[in-house]
């Protein structure tokens, strides 16, 4: 008696101890929506999904027409968690060593000294990351995979949380390059804001009468805490027909002709983690396939290639995405 006694008060602190994190848990994320959401009028759910690229410890490639706001959520997004922030303006000219950082010569005793790149940060602005070459968008490759920066041999650590927030001009506009299947294939989520309702537009106009929100906007989490959520999220439960359901989605890309290749591992392992920052995020300990089938288009669309007659045929990636959401069945 004495011992069943004892393994059902474990049971409840357990239990209570679970219901206090997932409660602060909600506190924090809800906060950080709050604050960004006095800056960033009109757009909750492009939000969300943000801070489903962080909590999953990923990052977010937002992709829209200049003036919609990419750059301000950025900011705002670091100034609420009180975390450093840089940015780097990707130009055609920019080189790898701007990024990542560089061996500098001293004169007085002869010696080369290491200064840190912009990346040294928590939160980084790629701003219009597709303006600037190849090699260069190549430096933020094991940046962004590693969370390290390797220089003359030597590896450094970026400091908790590293996440890019990069932004880019659809690949319409002049004096673009487009990137590499192996850079965008390193953001969990491409993310569009698009244009803001009339009613939010109205609001943007009248909160900026005097002067920019952003300039109000004060912490309101840290970054010890932004690094203890990303730990619960891997805690979040995975049923194994859930996780059969994301490999069914991935595979079912694999022989789609109109592709030139289909989704890699790494595809399915940032859906994974998506759906659990989404899940804790919704209050639950436990991810569902409801939780797969919101973030699959976010997550898988921007990593899939089409060949020549498709792409010429009016398909877009996300109606691959689409059309095996459909077809496959859902687990109950």
């Amino acid at each position: 008696m004495t011992i069943t006694a004892t393994n059902e008060t474990a049971a409840v602190t357990a239990a209570a101890a679970a219901s206090r994190t997932a409660e602060e848990f909600a506190r924090t994320v809800g906060r950080i929506e709050r604050n960004l959401e006095t800056v960033i009028k009109g757009k909750n759910e492009s939000v969300r999904l943000v801070l489903v690229a962080l909590l999953a410890g990923g990052h977010a490639l937002l992709e829209d027409v200049p003036g919609t706001g990419k750059t301000t959520l950025a900011k705002a997004l670091a100034r609420s968690i009180d975390g450093e922030f840089r940015r780097i303006q990707f130009t055609p000219d920019l080189l790898p060593a701007d990024i990542t950082g560089a061996s500098v010569y001293r004169p007085a005793d002869g010696a080369f000294e290491f200064r840190e790149g912009p990346v040294f940060t928590n939160i980084l602005l790629a701003d219009e990351i597709n303006r600037t070459s190849p090699r260069t968008q190549a430096a933020l490759l094991e940046v962004m995979s590693e969370n390290t920066v390797t220089v003359e041999g030597r590896r450094r650590d970026l400091p908790t949380p590293f996440f890019v927030i990069a932004t880019q001009n659809p690949g319409e506009y002049h004096g673009t390059y487009p990137l590499p299947e192996a850079q965008l294939d390193r953001f969990a989520l491409r993310i569009t804001l698009g244009y803001p309702d009339a009613e939010s537009e109205l609001e943007i106009l009248y909160s900026q009468n005097l002067h920019h929100p952003l300039e109000d906007l004060e912490p309101v989490a840290t970054t010890a805490e932004i690094a203890a959520l990303q730990d619960q999220v891997k805690a979040v439960r995975v049923e194994r027909a859930v996780a059969e359901y994301i490999v069914r989605l991935i595979e079912s890309t694999r022989g789609d002709a109109r592709l030139r290749t289909g989704l890699s591992p790494r595809g399915s392992l940032t859906l994974y983690r998506t759906a659990q920052a989404r899940a804790r995020m919704s209050g639950r300990d436990y991810a569902t396939p409801d939780d797969v089938r919101a973030l699959a288009v976010p997550v898988l669309a921007h990593r899939l290639q089409l060949d020549t007659k498709a792409r010429y045929g009016g398909v877009l990636p996300q109606h691959v995405i689409e059309e095996a959401l459909q077809r496959l069945p859902v687990p109950r």
